[in-house]
């Protein structure tokens, strides 16, 4: 059995790219075919054959974000950004460094700025030993911006403006799954992504953080939110199966695999390429 996944989450041409660059360090990718959308805006980006950099007389937080807001609503509005979430995501490099512009979600991918998310393997202990957990798998509504009607983990989630890991969670377990928030704080980290992936947005460079949590036998996840359709309890080897077959996101296919070879329910010859996926690459 092979998994698609893997490879895709580290499916990317740094030369179809060129990197944005503020100061001196590059905080994401941008599309070569997206660059020359941006010749527009020469008071806000300092292009050339090797860089978009974001021009210096834009030296704070706030003047980059009021620069950057016109050229975002301009490329939604063109089409060039899509999905728009009316979110505030930051530019940084790592979840707790100090914000350098604050951007619209969906520009995220445009200018393929660092993402930060948690998804959370919602499982039901083994009755047996030597008895594989059963995962709760969801089924994303199809009206989702991103990957409507794919499968998903029992409930995963962007981290947003101002909100922790923990707190992020709490919520997405209490919105797409009906999960209280004292059973949620039983939640365990595993390990964490890093995907770095051209997708039709643009460029994904997201840090995963997954959780397992354990559910009480006989409590069934129900979605709050409408961000999901439906929710399965499956055994190990409907999970594996789905993830194959690529009916499952790439991000909640990582997760679930992380669980299961964790769990071992799955040979990590199976899984080849997986661990590099746990360590920070230099994106």
């Amino acid at each position: 059995m092979s998994f698609a996944c893997i490879a895709a989450a580290r499916r990317f041409d740094d030369r179809a790219h060129l990197p944005l660059v503020i100061g001196s360090q590059r905080y994401g990718w941008i599309r070569r075919s997206d660059v020359e959308s941006l010749c527009r805006w020469p008071d806000v980006f300092e292009i050339s054959s090797l860089a978009v950099r974001i021009h210096p007389r834009h030296d704070t937080c706030e003047a980059r974000t009021m620069a950057l807001a016109p050229v975002i609503s301009t490329l939604a509005a063109e089409g060039r950004i899509t999905g728009w979430r009316n979110e505030r995501y930051a530019i940084r490099q790592r979840l707790y460094d100090t914000p350098l512009a604050w951007i619209e979600r969906a520009a995220s991918r445009f200018f393929g700025t660092r993402t930060f998310a948690v998804h959370v393997n919602a499982y039901v202990s083994a009755r047996f030993v030597g008895e594989a957990p059963k995962l709760w798998i969801a089924r994303r509504s199809v009206l989702k911006a991103t990957d409507p009607g794919c499968l998903d983990n029992a409930a995963a989630g962007g981290i947003g403006n101002g909100i922790g890991v923990g707190d992020t969670l709490v919520k997405e377990c209490w919105e797409e799954a009906g999960i209280p928030a004292y059973l949620a704080n039983e939640a365990r980290p595993g390990r964490t992504l890093h995907i770095l992936a051209e997708i039709p947005e643009g460029v994904q460079s997201e840090q995963i953080f997954v959780y397992d949590l354990a559910l009480p036998r006989g409590f069934v996840p129900g979605n709050q939110d409408g961000e999901a359709s439906a929710h399965w309890l499956c055994s190990a080897g409907n999970v594996r199966e789905v993830i194959a077959r690529g009916k499952m996101t790439v991000d909640a296919s990582l997760a679930s695999l992380d669980f299961l070879l964790r769990e071992g329910a799955i040979r990590v010859k199976d899984c080849a390429g997986i661990e590099a996926l746990f360590k920070p690459a230099d994106e």
